[in-house]
């Protein structure tokens, strides 16, 4: 479990092998609103569950966070790939 202050990046390989990439402060509950265990999440996770978290990494606050998302969300598939087989 995450503290309110720790931040998140993850990556998730959905059920149709794609990536699915987000910011959490709470994984493990972020994860079972992926995968439709909970309310919340996104629609396009809980349409492509189940979801198995394949990559994470720390940031300082939010907003590095989001910035590390927006990076990664612009990666092509393979420099994904690549960023989790090198995590």
């Amino acid at each position: 479990m995450t503290g309110k202050n720790h931040w998140l990046i993850y990556l998730l390989r959905c059920a149709d092998d794609s990536l699915y990439c987000g910011i959490t402060n709470h994984l493990e509950k972020r994860i079972k609103q992926h995968n439709g265990e909970l309310a919340g999440g996104a629609k396009y996770t809980r349409a492509n569950s189940p979801c198995e978290l394949v990559y994470q990494e720390n940031a300082k606050d939010r907003s590095t966070a989001s910035k590390r998302e927006y990076e990664i969300k612009s990666m092509t598939r393979e420099g994904k790939l690549l960023l989790i087989k090198t995590s």
